[in-house]
Order: C-alpha cells, then sequence, then structure tokens
C-alpha cells in the first residue's frame, strides 16, 4: 500500500451540480451505448483522415488502422492478462505492486513497513467543494445514505441491466466484522449540501501466504457518484484509506476487481446456477439456448424438493467450534488462503436472515461437511414487471465425506426452496 503525497482530486465541482436530477438541466452523462457511438465515430473520422493523408504519401492506412486500435485498447479496462500488458497504467505504475510482465520470485513485502511519524498525518486534498467524511454506520440516516449512493452507483454489467443491491443489514454485516474499525469507512460529501458522493472501505484480515501469516485488509465498496466519474476521485480514495491503513501499523491489501488491475495473485471464473430459469429469462439475465424449449430448459433445471443428503441441516451455535475446525484445516491445503479466527467465523458463517446461509452435514454426533452462501439481490433495471433479482452467492464449501456434488446439490435445493433465483459459484484458475 503507498502514501504518496502530491495527488489530488481534479476538476471543479462547479461543473458538475449534483443538486440537479439527472433529468434536470444537468446534462446527463453519456451511456455505455453511445460512448462506444462517439468512439466509433471518432476512429471512423481518423481512418478517413488518414485515407486523405495517404494519398499525399504521410501515412499508411495500416498504421493509422493500428494506432486506432491501439488508443482504443488504452481507454478500455483490461479483461484479459493479455490486453492488460497493452496499458499503460498510470495510477498503478505509482505504486508498490508488482508490474503486468514482472516475474515474481520471492515472498517479501516489496516495500518495508514504515515508521508511524514516517506516514502522513493529515488527509488528502480535495478540490474546493468536496470534504472528506468518515462514516458512522450505527447511524440508520448514514446507513441509508450509502445504501443509497451504492444502489445508484456501485456495480453493473455491461449492457446496464442489473446492478448489485447491498442491503443495509448485508452492509454492516460486510463492513463490521470483528476488529473492524469506523476511521476505514471514508467517505467524501458535497460541503454545499452534504451530499455523499464517495466512498472506499477497509476491514481486518488475516492471510496466510506458504507458511506465513500476515495482518492485512481487504478493500471494498469502492464506489464513486456518476457525475464525478473521469475526476480522479477513486485514486485520491484508495491513498487515502492507504494512509487511514497504514497508522494502524498495516501495510499490506487484498482487493477484487472485475477488470484485470497489476498484478492478479489469483483469478476466479464465475458459473451461473439457474433456479428459476423462467424468470432468469424474462429479465434477461440468460436467454434459452440454440433449439431449446422453454419446458426442456425447466425440465433440466429441475431439483428435487428437499435436501437428500441425510444430517444435511442448518448450521447452530453449537455446531461452530467443530466446524471452525473442518474448514480450517480445509483451507490449510492452499498457499494463499484467509485465516479465521473463531470469533470471524461466528460473524461470516452464523446465519443471518437475508445476509448468509450456512448448513452441515452431521453423521454420529460428528460434523463432517460444510456449505454456505451469501444473499446478494441486483435491481433489475428498466423492466416493466420484475424489480430485483435474488441471487445465492457460493461462500465457503468443505467436503470431507459427503461427494461434493451431492452436497452443492442440497444447497441448490435450499436456496430455491426459500425463492433465490439462481446460484453464483466461483472457481479459481490461476
Amino acid at each position: 500500500m503507498a502514501d504518496n503525497e502530491d495527488d489530488t482530486v481534479t476538476g471543479d465541482p462547479q461543473n458538475y451540480d449534483l443538486n440537479q436530477k439527472a433529468d434536470g438541466p444537468a446534462k446527463a452523462p453519456l451511456s455505455k451505448s453511445a460512448k462506444k457511438r462517439r468512439r466509433k465515430n471518432e476512429a471512423a473520422q481518423a481512418i478517413e483522415e488518414a485515407k486523405q493523408e495517404e494519398g499525399r504519401g504521410s501515412i499508411s492506412i495500416e498504421g493509422i488502422k493500428a494506432a486506432m486500435e491501439m488508443l482504443t485498447m488504452q481507454h478500455k479496462p483490461a479483461k484479459t492478462q493479455e490486453e492488460a500488458l497493452q496499458k499503460q497504467y498510470q495510477f498503478w505504475n505509482t505504486q508498490p505492486v508488482p508490474k503486468m510482465d514482472e516475474k515474481i520470485t520471492s515472498n517479501e513485502p516489496i516495500e518495508d513497513d514504515k515508521s508511524l511519524k514516517e506516514i502522513r498525518q493529515e488527509s488528502y486534498s480535495l478540490p474546493d467543494g468536496f470534504q472528506w467524511d468518515t462514516l458512522d454506520l450505527n447511524d440508520p440516516l448514514v446507513l441509508t445514505e450509502l445504501y443509497t449512493l451504492l444502489n445508484e452507483n456501485y456495480v453493473e454489467d455491461d449492457d446496464s441491466l442489473f446492478r448489485f443491491d447491498y442491503p443495509q443489514d448485508f452492509l454492516k454485516w460486510a463492513l463490521q466484522p470483528p476488529g473492524w474499525l469506523p476511521q476505514w469507512h471514508c467517505g467524501v460529501r458535497v460541503t454545499k449540501n452534504n451530499r455523499l458522493v464517495g466512498f472506499i472501505s477497509a476491514v481486518p484480515a488475516s492471510i496466510r501466504i506458504y507458511e506465513k501469516v500476515q495482518r492485512m485488509v481487504e478493500i471494498n465498496f469502492l464506489c464513486v457518484h456518476k457525475k464525478l466519474r473521469s475526476k480522479r476521485v477513486a485514486p485520491v480514495l484508495i491513498r487515502e484509506i492507504t494512509r487511514r491503513v497504514n497508522q494502524q501499523g498495516i501495510f499490506q491489501a487484498v482487493y477484487t476487481a472485475g477488470v484485470v488491475l497489476p498484478k492478479p495473485v489469483g483469478a476466479c471464473r464465475y458459473y451461473h446456477r439457474s433456479l428459476n430459469p423462467k424468470k432468469l429469462i424474462e429479465v434477461k439475465f440468460s436467454h434459452l439456448a440454440r433449439n431449446m424449449t422453454l419446458q426442456r430448459t425447466l425440465k433440466l433445471n429441475k431439483l428435487p424438493d428437499m435436501p437428500k443428503t441425510e444430517g444435511f441441516r442448518i448450521l447452530t451455535l453449537q455446531d461452530l467450534d467443530k466446524t471452525h475446525a473442518i474448514l480450517d484445516k480445509y483451507l490449510e491445503s492452499f498457499d494463499l488462503a484467509p485465516v479465521f479466527s473463531k470469533e470471524d467465523f461466528k460473524h461470516w458463517f452464523l446465519p443471518r436472515a437475508g445476509i448468509v446461509d450456512a448448513y452441515v452435514v452431521e453423521k454420529n454426533g460428528k460434523i463432517t461437511d460444510f456449505v454456505s452462501y451469501y444473499t446478494l439481490p441486483s435491481t433489475v433495471m428498466n423492466h416493466p414487471i420484475h424489480k430485483s433479482l435474488k441471487a445465492a452467492y457460493s461462500f465457503y464449501n468443505v467436503s470431507t465425506t459427503t461427494p461434493l456434488i451431492d452436497l452443492m446439490n442440497d444447497a441448490l435445493v435450499s436456496a430455491k426452496n426459500v425463492r433465490f433465483l439462481l446460484m453464483e459459484v466461483q472457481f479459481s484458475f490461476y
């Protein structure tokens, strides 16, 4: 994590009036399709101009096309390692992270830890009209503000059909685990009206890298209001949360992203398992496969009414020690893994209605298997009937005696029975 001194947000807050509604006098931001059309038109214009220049012997069409392809690549987020190798990461090149083409040969910090007196004491500068705020998530009004910011501006799919809709109770669960600190809930407000327009968070984590356990933080919920995009607010949020974390003697962080940033230590692919194919097709989350009817799709995705594994039941308070032990042993088989204390395990896995569900398999008084998932709905945008998509995200699963396929099938049944539409499962591939 870096602590650079001189980077500030650029731009004048008067140029993007956050008091205006989207349909008011303020100019609405371009949609993704509009931006794509604009880039296409700019590229076509450049190529046409190049043709005219070529007639005068100035430059080749192939050269212009190659230049335009490179320009387009620089503006688009990298989705693959190959694309990332072609990008110039203006911000990340200033940070203590490996370069995309750098070969890692040692398991040690990139930078030495700093003493407290070496760490910047004052917050990074924001332009006139904006101010920092530490959010008190125990205040219902502040929690509602954060919910609204994320609901209207956070992660959505490439086609702008769905956007994550984190419930307020979920946010408290995710942002207030054991050891959480209020100063790690870092917001940016408009001074004039106190409106929340930016947020970033950190929560404590212990991560084992090979044989070494390292105190870190997990960075999450980096969100900037849509009208402030391209104003370099995100890098300053990252630097400010870095400074606040460094003040607690922590100098490493882990985070995930839907794009490739320098330099991934791992990658996962999402797989979707339909639990209600009809509704998923109606909201355009999925589509009928070629030569496939809806009736056949429903038949192929049909699940039993009840779990089939004997002893499959909800995790209870009395199960925590035994279940924590089997998860801990399972995670020891990986070179990179979190280390959960008993207090951590209770927080993250003891079932909470509408937030997290966990099940165990008990045989002869012994806990043998464990499966869990958390609830994350998405807003369905611009649909005349359906407004929400309720998804279960597979969390941590341990199979010691029950075949993993049977265990996951029972998890699917349990999710379907409480009206989840699908289950998301991640698989790591490096």
